[in-house]
């Protein structure tokens, strides 16, 4: 063993001799720090030769092609391309980016779809908040133009006297032509206490502006009162989450009181939640009639059929004009065509569409339309609205022009808000003399009387308190003596009970 052993160590170590007494090849000698940056070198020049073959080469060696997933955006990546390539100066890559997503919504040529940047998106969304700020009043783009589709209830765009179909041309003086609603929000919108000034156009009349102060706009949904006969006339301004709760709410109460008739009035209530009409409409449809119909993309009409909750089996008679929309329409519709309602007023707006919100993750909004609704019996309004049973007017008065506080106007004026003013004294029952842009001496001795009735200081000057007590005053004889309101109680055909002296 041991001799094998040394057998072994003898070979190993004759093999090891071998192996160094080799001859070694020749081979350059180089520092570490030189030969990484012989390498360094080498790299830089293959790049430079690489990308002048390729942009200067008459042939080009390689061709590039950036992967497109979807080949139906190529035009837009090569525009896009161009544009960073040779247009003048610097381009802002957010700014083109969003106008593209902006122009492929403008592109379907739908007023109720629109894509919002996080500032728009953050706007909107306030809408479904318990409250914000600025003026109060729902709008829409349409063929370009900005309009009012309805001042919300208590709020400055209804005392300022905007009305439904207004046209805002410009806010502060930029004009807004060419925006989306979204757009125009922001510019609107604002602190509490601030200014904000509108160009309006009314009609055919000239346009004028209008300066409201922003303040918060509480979104509170549902107004009742109960009169003496019983009959509950509420006003419900928009669909929002908790609206069917307000209103239940109310309705208990006044049962509670003899209630024996309803008014609902959606007079410029501009729309809101699908499921808030439904839920409405739930109080009063029979159980398995139709609510509503919803026809989205390829799908035949589905039918959304009342549940089995209690209902309200009392007459009803339901109040709308060109600024209900929307959901108003929906919930007008159900009554009509399946609760027996009747329906009072002016032709509504005829909104008969669908939109969906998709919130994305840079803070911005997709909303866009989904389908569209149908009426009970398959009647779509879009564009045409809902035709009352009952057509009433709002008197002259209701639609008159917004006089200015901060403006004075006295005896030898001529302006169109004079015309305005002696309108309101002679509806308030004073005589003011020929009604038109004059301020004359009948229109002085007629504000001095109106002044002295009303604990005002006696000027015969048209200003400040005098005017705005003015608006009130013909605001509040509208409300006490609505036509339209008048004229739903008549129709529930409620009495009265007769009291018994005891």
């Amino acid at each position: 063993m041991d001799e094998q052993k040394r057998d072994e160590g003898q070979t190993e170590q004759s093999e090891q001799q071998v192996k160094i007494e080799k001859p070694a090849g020749k081979y350059l000698r180089m520092k570490p720090f030189a030969f990484i940056m012989l390498i360094f070198l080498t790299i830089i020049c293959t790049a430079g030769l690489t990308i002048f073959a390729l942009t200067f080469g008459e042939q080009k060696v390689v061709e590039v092609k950036v992967p497109i997933e979807r080949p139906e955006f190529k035009k837009l990546y090569d525009a896009y391309d161009t544009l960073q390539q040779k247009y003048f100066e610097d381009v802002n890559e957010e700014e083109v980016v969003y106008g593209a997503i902006n122009g492929m919504f403008d592109a379907l040529g739908d007023p109720y779809s629109d894509y919002m940047n996080k500032e728009e998106a953050s706007s909107f969304n306030e809408n479904l908040s318990s409250s914000f700020q600025g003026i109060g009043a729902e709008i829409q783009e349409r063929n370009g133009y900005i309009m009012i589709v309805s001042p919300i209830k208590n709020t400055p765009a209804e005392k300022a006297g905007l009305q439904p179909r207004d046209m805002v041309l410009a806010v502060d003086g930029k004009s807004v032509k060419g925006m989306s609603s979204t757009e125009a929000v922001l510019l609107i919108r604002g602190e509490k206490g601030t200014e904000v000034t509108l160009t309006i156009q009314r009609g055919d009349a000239e346009s004028f502006d209008l300066t409201l102060v922003r303040d918060d706009i509480p979104v509170e949904t549902v107004y009742g009162d109960l009169d003496e006969s019983g009959i509950a006339h509420l006003q419900i301004t928009s669909f929002s989450e908790n609206t069917a709760v307000e209103l239940e709410k109310i309705l208990i109460e006044f049962e509670k009181e003899g209630l024996k008739g309803i008014v609902i009035d959606v007079r410029q209530n501009p729309g809101g939640y699908l499921k808030a009409a439904i839920d409405i409409s739930n109080l009063f449809v029979e159980q398995g009639k139709t609510i509503v119909q919803i026809q989205e993309r390829n799908l035949d009409p589905q039918i959304v059929a009342a549940d089995n909750r209690s209902k309200y089996k009392l007459p009803i008679t339901v109040l709308i004009d060109e600024g209900s929309a929307s959901a108003s329409e929906i919930l007008a519709g159900a009554l009509k065509e399946s609760a027996n309602a009747q329906i009072i007023g002016l032709k509504s707006f005829g909104k008969g569409t669908m939109q969906e919100v998709i919130y994305m993750e840079d803070g911005a909004n997709l909303k866009f339309t989904t389908g569209k609704w149908l009426t009970p019996d398959g009647n779509w309004v879009n564009e045409k609205g809902i035709t009352p049973d009952v057509k009433v007017n709002y008197p002259d008065y209701a639609s008159l022009p917004y006089i200015d506080p901060t403006q004075t106007y006295e005896l030898g004026t001529e302006h169109v808000a004079i015309e305005t003013a002696k309108r309101i004294l002679e509806v308030l029952g004073y005589d003011p003399g020929e009604v038109n842009t004059k301020f004359d001496e009948a229109t002085e001795s007629a504000l001095k009387a109106y002044q002295e009735e009303n604990e005002l200081e006696i000027t015969g000057i048209l200003t400040g308190d005098t005017t705005y007590a003015l608006m009130d005053a013909i605001s509040e004889k509208l409300k006490t003596e609505d036509p339209q309101i008048l004229k739903a109680k008549e129709l529930l055909g409620v009495t009265p009970e007769e009291k018994t002296a005891d």
